[in-house]
């Protein structure tokens, strides 16, 4: 019996000593990184939602989208379309772009690089920055953009409109019109 002690505390002191000394390795942490330039969520072919009161005010699609909390901005990239609706639930616009910012305090849209508006009555316009504010219904850019219309094809540096591009001003304005 003495023997089976002593063999089996040798035993038991061999085990011990081979995982004691065992190295622990640690997760590598990419020190370089500064966990606040991280997005708080990463989504890939995603949808946003825009409603107001429970009426759906537009529909963002993005093949990338980034959301970083502490600025309350969420980014697009990858391809971003957006579908604008009207008080009705009726669509009466499709944006398109290659990259675009919300403001998640107001909703509010920046599209940006080959910016292109398609109303519901084939009304075509292209930018390379457009912004959409979300409470007035309205795009509007400062920078040079061109409208093609059924009766017009225009130019010029600044913008606004309805989303549906039937009320629109143009500044700084050259072009072609159509009079009836």
């Amino acid at each position: 019996m003495r023997l089976f002690c002593i063999r089996f505390l040798l035993l038991f002191s061999v085990v011990f000593f081979f995982t004691a000394c065992e190295e622990k390795i640690k997760p590598s942490v990419i020190s370089t990184e500064d966990s606040r330039t991280l997005p708080q969520q990463e989504s890939w072919n995603s949808t946003i939602t825009v409603s107001d009161s429970g009426r759906v005010t537009a529909i963002i699609f993005a093949g990338y989208i980034r959301v970083f909390e502490s600025d309350r901005k969420t980014y697009l990239s990858q391809g971003v379309k957006v579908k604008f609706f009207n008080i009705k639930g009726i669509l009466t616009s499709i944006l398109t772009s290659e990259e675009g910012t919300v403001d998640e305090s107001t909703n509010n849209l920046e599209a940006q690089k080959n910016v292109v508006v398609v109303s519901s009555d084939s009304s075509r316009m292209m930018t390379e920055q457009l912004f959409w504010d979300n409470n007035r219904q309205l795009i509007y850019t400062p920078a040079f953009m061109r409208i093609t219309t059924k009766k017009d094809r225009l130019q010029g540096h600044g913008f606004e409109s309805d989303q549906s591009l039937r009320n629109y001003r143009i500044f700084r304005v050259t072009g072609q019109s159509q009079t009836e």
